[in-house]
């Protein structure tokens, strides 16, 4: 192992620059070679490749986004894009790859591991839906983020005497729903996981109001539905004016917290060392305090529920 690259790919989440820095420096300090991929796996494509030093990744650690950008690659996904990025691969001398991402991300380090590139993963990805680590990187900065949005929203909810919807993002997962509604002490939480009950909903906002309670907050998974119309639907059931609020995109911005500069660092250096130690096709994450690897396939397959007495738990605090 003496030329490795690191790529991020898919959605941004806030912490992927400090694991950047992390395969950087720590892959010098092992007096590799390391290269930085721009775009993901279009970039790899396309060939969008420089040399990284110290200095190339110097004051990023507290940034959110990626130094090295990020994009979906349709291409990649082909035989043809794949035996294109090979090439490119061999062009210039790459051993081994590192991959920051989601869950798509990985089925692309998979693809290329089994086209006998050493290829290991990084998880990064707000929604921490990848079940076979406790967390991924950037999931607790948007849990904060989307903690802050709640209190403030509960500031004007209260002066208003209203419901307030506030949905976060999470297609298929309810974590950051979950995390956040616990945290932010919503009334209901609503995630993918769970079947949705609009009237047990609507129940418990006027249990609320007649025990004098002035304000009401629903944390909304995306993947559920939209919060539009669910506010509707409630308004219309409760005659409790109801309104909604999408937080988007601000889920992924913003700096890193501690926790997900810490992981990134230590995941960082732990893709490093597998890949020196000719340990191919792996992904790290985190049990504990221990980071972890686990083979790119069994990650992919790892499918556990959503936790089940911490929703418990919120649905009693919330009464």
């Amino acid at each position: 192992m003496q030329t490795i690259a690191v790529l991020t790919s898919g959605g941004d989440s806030p912490g992927m620059n400090a694991a950047i820095r992390s395969v950087v420096r720590y892959g010098i300090h092992k007096e590799l070679k390391v290269l930085g991929v721009k775009q993901g796996y279009e970039g790899l494509l396309n060939a969008d490749i420089e040399e990284m030093t110290l200095s190339s990744v110097a004051d990023i650690i507290h940034r959110g986004g990626t130094k090295l950008l990020s994009a979906r690659s349709e291409r990649f996904k082909t035989e043809e894009g794949q035996r294109k990025a090979l090439n490119v691969i061999n062009i210039f001398n790459i051993d081994g790859i590192v991959v920051i991402g989601g869950d798509g991300s990985f089925r692309g380090a998979e693809a290329l591991s089994n086209h006998g590139i050493p290829t290991v993963g990084i998880p990064g990805t707000i929604d921490n839906d990848l079940d076979y680590t406790e967390y991924t990187i950037g999931f607790d900065t948007a849990v904060n983020t989307a903690l802050d949005a709640i209190s403030k929203i509960r500031d004007t909810s209260t002066s208003h005497g209203r419901a307030n919807i506030i949905e976060v993002m999470g297609r298929d997962c309810g974590d950051l729903a979950l995390y956040a509604g616990l945290a932010g002490g919503a009334e209901s939480i609503i995630v993918p996981e769970v079947p949705f009950d609009l009237d047990r909903v609507c129940n418990k906002l006027l249990q609320g109001r007649n025990r004098g309670k002035l304000h009401s907050l629903i944390v909304l998974a995306e993947g559920v539905g939209n919060a539009m119309e669910i506010g509707d639907q409630i308004q219309e059931k409760t005659g409790i004016e109801t309104r909604a609020t999408i937080l988007g995109h601000i889920q992924r911005g913003g700096t890193p917290s501690g926790r997900d500069r810490m992981m990134a660092s230590q995941m960082g250096a732990k893709a490093v060392d597998l890949l020196i130690q000719g340990e191919g096709s792996m992904v790290v994450g985190i049990k504990g305090k221990e980071i972890i690897a686990v083979p790119i396939a069994e990650a992919l397959k790892t499918k556990t529920p959503i936790d089940e007495k911490t929703y418990e738990l919120a649905d009693i605090l919330s009464k």
